[in-house]
């Protein structure tokens, strides 16, 4: 195993959570050095696993691990245990007196009947940190309801702005990630952060309740500011920008590519290697407030100019004189660009189940100088980590877990060999 050098090293979470917002939270403390223990059914696991095609293929069919399950749960252990038991809730007790951190998004109230909720929590781990993402939070009228990041991404406004307009054939429309459910849980291990430093000056812990909804909202920034500011109603816009022009994408002659123009000085520039400097002394090209006022004329006027080239030639030469363009890439093309690359945005993992014996996997962001992330654990089968996690922090003797795993309330998920496959 990678050695553990994350700033989080030394600290617990107890990971309750399931499908994207949470375990893509509990991810980020992962990679920073906590040590993430992911529960899970028995058996079943994380609803995730089997969001596919495509799966980790072993032997050629598929297993349970999805892509879809991949993308957020590294660096974790997952023990396999059944929370409908008073046993398999008295091991959540008992791990949870030892842990820093707990995450979970059950439904409203799902976790106060069993006793493994905050308030009940609290009583027997003072420091404890309590973070609940739902998708419209433990409170108001809406709280019963369940939350998918569909219905945020219509109901928080996102899918209003995302589209081409009704004039040009387009309809409202959802990113094309779960981006309600990753943004939710990067505030989400935010928080977190910020209760932990609270702690270590109060020696106290708290609860945090954390809504799709909400995060959603409070990423509209300067549209929903907008609105706020003068109460007119935002519309689509395709790849246009509400108050730049010109931000969007455009047609050369082999392609479309992006020109994010954000001041005057830098469309002077593009307009002299257009071959059309007379344009910045026209008043309707002038100034940015102008270009936006007259957006379809001058969108028009540079998509004439712009098909005269390829995105090639366009991109090679606006980057030389400092005027912000780039291309539009697919996965293929993000993945083989040297800046990706350099940057590791793309790492392999060991994988026991996995035909090649590894999986690929997105790379984290953060570039620490000091306290590197590391990617200790690759993402793991359900309960494949049960009677170390028992033995280790609760002192289960195997014939304890033997017991259980009789029982139904433990799946051990360990591999003896690849031939177990």
């Amino acid at each position: 195993m990678t050695e553990n050098k994350g700033p989080l090293a030394g600290l617990r979470v107890l990971d309750l959570s399931r499908i994207l917002a949470g375990p893509t939270c509990t991810q980020l403390l992962g990679d920073m050095g906590a040590d993430v223990i992911k529960i899970e059914r028995p058996e079943l696991g994380d609803d995730t696993r089997r969001w596919g095609p495509p799966f980790v293929q072993i032997d050629g069919k598929d297993s349970q691990e999805s892509s879809y399950y991949l993308c957020a749960n590294r660096n974790k252990r997952s023990l396999a245990v059944d929370l409908t038991t008073q046993e398999g809730q008295e091991i959540i007790r008992e791990i949870a007196k030892v842990s820093d951190i707990v995450v979970e998004n059950f439904k409203v109230g799902d976790l106060v009947r069993r006793n493994l909720d905050y308030e009940s929590l609290k009583e027997i781990n003072r420091s404890l940190i309590y973070c609940s993402i739902s998708g419209f939070g433990q409170t108001g009228p809406y709280a019963e309801r369940a939350g998918y990041d569909f219905l945020i991404q219509g109901m928080g406004g996102i899918m209003s702005l995302t589209g081409k307009p009704d004039e040009e054939g387009g309809a409202p429309t959802k990113a094309g990630v779960g981006i309600a459910d990753v943004m939710c849980g990067m505030v989400a291990s935010n928080a977190i952060l910020a209760a932990l430093h609270s702690r270590d000056k109060t020696g106290e812990g708290q609860y945090i309740d954390l809504a799709l909804l909400d995060t959603q909202v409070s990423w509209l920034v300067n549209q929903a500011t907008a609105y706020l500011t003068n109460g007119e109603v935002p519309g689509r816009l395709g790849n246009g920008h509400p108050t730049i022009v010109p931000y969007e994408t455009f047609p050369a002659s082999d392609k479309q590519f992006i020109l994010a123009i954000g001041n005057d000085s830098q469309f002077q520039k593009f307009l002299k290697i257009a071959g059309r400097e007379e344009l910045a002394e026209d008043e309707r090209f002038a100034t940015n407030v102008a270009r936006v006022k007259n957006r379809v004329l001058v969108v028009q006027t540079i998509s004439e100019l712009t098909r005269q080239k390829t995105a090639g030639e366009w991109l090679e030469k606006l980057v030389s004189i400092g005027v912000p363009c780039g291309p539009v890439n697919n996965l293929k093309e993000v993945f083989d660009d040297p800046q990706i690359k350099h940057r590791e945005m793309e790492i392999s993992m060991p994988h026991e189940t996995a035909d090649e014996g590894k999986v690929n996997l997105i790379g984290n962001p953060i570039k620490f100088s000091k306290t590197p992330v590391t990617y200790r654990y690759p993402p793991p089968r359900v309960g494949e980590h049960s009677l170390e996690i028992l033995e280790e922090i609760l002192d289960y003797s195997s014939e304890e877990f033997e017991k259980l795993k009789d029982k139904g309330t433990i799946t051990d998920g360990r591999l003896a060999d690849r031939s177990a496959k």
